[in-house]
């Protein structure tokens, strides 16, 4: 068991709501083969709620992110998880024809919930007269943050060395990206090279409002770069201005995708705690509804002795 890390900041609000949780809600989606099953959790009570599409990591489901999910919803968001094709529950293999696409089809999975965001809101009773359509948000970890990205404006570079199609969605007003690779190239071991070609981004156009969450010890077998990899989206974009570096964090960033999750290598529920507050509050302020708690975010770290992540803004 790894030690307890402190200083972490004082003021992390609880879940301070009920929540409703309801999975699966499924859209049909013939043409991807198998309907798209989401999961929506939102508080009890609440109006004028913001809306917080979750995008998962490799492997991960809509049952993922229970630690992140349930703070967000607790505190004001209506967060939705689709169930990518990748995900271990329905277990596709590198056999299927659609398995070379799948990175395109999560982004069209998430334009596709948004899409049919009144039939999703509508499966909680009364949901649907509490929420404000024009505060939307993604999210996404590892893989889900390159899916979140291309809706914020991120654009994948072909093998001609050009740009793909951009993919920005209107409706996404501002995101976060955790754990989120950075440039291709020389930059990619030769696996990840042959193996997985979105992994090219070109971050020029990703003007949305966005905060990036990368761990100082977040090394990966993909890239011969160090875990600054993972900051490359804020170096290179216009749009993501906030850095959040979690000291001594790795991939799953102290646990943020399970509760007592067996493969945590860096467990750490403190670091958990800030990421989950800390991107509560970047939603809020990036989403026009207050920045009073990402200033108190800010603050605390900057003030804290020996504190357990640090914030950088461009």
């Amino acid at each position: 068991m790894p030690a307890p890390v402190t200083a972490t900041p004082s003021a992390v609000p609880a879940m301070t709501t009920p929540i409703i949780s309801v999975k699966p809600v499924v859209l049909p989606a013939p043409e991807r083969g198998d309907d798209l099953q989401v999961r929506v959790s939102a508080p009890a009570s609440g109006a004028g709620l913001p809306v917080l599409v979750l995008a998962h990591g490799f492997g991960k489901s809509m049952s993922s992110y229970d630690p992140l999910v349930d703070f967000w919803a607790g505190n004001g968001f209506v967060v939705i998880q689709p169930t990518f094709l990748d995900s271990r529950t329905l277990g596709i293999t590198p056999a299927d024809p659609r398995y070379a696409d799948i990175w395109r089809i999560r982004v069209q999975d998430v334009g596709h919930v948004l899409d049919e965001l009144d039939h999703i809101l509508a499966e909680v009773p009364g949901l649907g007269d509490r929420v404000d359509r024009d505060r939307i948000a993604v999210a996404g970890h590892s893989w889900g943050g390159q899916t979140a990205g291309m809706l914020l404006g991120a654009r994948v570079v072909g093998a001609d060395g050009q740009p793909g199609p951009d993919k920005t969605d209107a409706r996404v007003k501002a995101g976060v990206l955790l754990a989120t690779t950075g440039l291709g190239g020389d930059d990619l071991t030769p696996f990840a090279k042959e193996n997985f070609s979105f992994m090219s981004p070109d971050f020029d156009r990703l003007t949305t409002p966005t905060l990036v969450v990368a761990g100082d010890h977040d090394q990966s077998a993909l890239s011969t770069r160090g875990p600054d990899w993972f900051t490359d989206v804020h170096r290179h974009s216009p749009g993501a201005r906030s850095l959040l570096t979690l000291f001594g964090g790795e991939h799953l960033l102290g646990g943020i995708h399970a509760y007592n999750a067996t493969d945590t290598t860096d467990e750490s529920p403190e670091r958990v705690a800030l990421i989950r507050w800390a991107c509560w509050a970047y939603l809020r302020s990036a989403l026009g509804i207050d920045d009073i708690a990402w200033k108190q975010v800010q603050a605390e770290l900057a003030e804290t002795t020996d504190p357990i992540g640090r914030i950088d803004d461009k």
